[in-house]
């Protein structure tokens, strides 16, 4: 186990030094005039996840949010499929997820609006963004979940607590793309100053978005 750990940090430390892959870049925020939506980044300690009001979703976009109708929140985060649903996130785990992913899964939670006065103040973060910038990051989360027949997603079992689910996802989790590199993804997506280019950690992600927040 301890050669195992040190292998899993010399990984860290070589992702850390080499940057990350290149994306897309999105646009920048639309004019103030334009209405702005919440958006809450919360520090899960190993991941991060990003928390929206559930009636800010146009169900046409992101129909999923349907799955939770009694949550006043939806929280979504990306990551490796064995590693996230797993009973107990390990050390072998996690290089394994590195270097030899399983596929990834979306775990989607329904939560209530006083779930983020419970949060330590430090692992929480609220932003605005644009209304055309939050329609751009739900169809960024939209297109992330893997289908079956029909344009269906694919639940694959409970999620981590509460209302909660995991869903099949595309793309693929390795060191250049994490499941931090996802949250910072679809927060540049929807036009914030944010960028995915070298994020492994949640405090990576939490740097970032710390400079950006607003007042409650």
């Amino acid at each position: 186990m301890g050669s195992t750990i040190r292998v899993a940090a010399w990984l860290a430390a070589v992702v850390l030094t080499a940057g990350c892959l290149t994306t897309q870049a999105a646009d920048r925020e639309a004019p103030a005039s334009e209405p702005a939506r919440a958006v809450w980044v919360i520090d899960h300690g190993w991941h991060t996840a990003i928390v929206v009001r559930r009636d800010d979703v146009d169900p046409a976009i992101w129909p999923e949010v349907g799955d939770f109708p009694q949550a006043g929140l939806v929280e979504v985060a990306w990551g490796d499929r064995d590693f996230y649903m797993a009973a107990e996130a390990t050390a072998p785990l996690a290089v394994k997820a590195a270097l030899f992913t399983s596929g990834s899964v979306l775990h989607i939670a329904g939560l209530d609006e006083s779930t983020l006065e419970a949060i330590p103040a430090g692992d929480v973060v609220k932003l605005r963004i644009s209304r055309s910038g939050f329609a751009r990051m739900t169809r960024f989360v939209r297109d992330e979940y893997q289908r079956g027949g029909e344009g269906h997603s694919v639940r694959l079992g409970p999620g981590l607590y509460g209302a909660s689910w995991f869903y099949a996802a595309r793309g693929h989790y390795h060191l250049f793309n994490t499941c931090n590199t996802w949250v910072a993804r679809a927060l540049q997506r929807a036009g914030l100053d944010v960028s995915p280019a070298g994020v492994v950690t949640a405090g990576a992600v939490m740097q970032q978005v710390r400079r950006l927040a607003v007042t409650p």
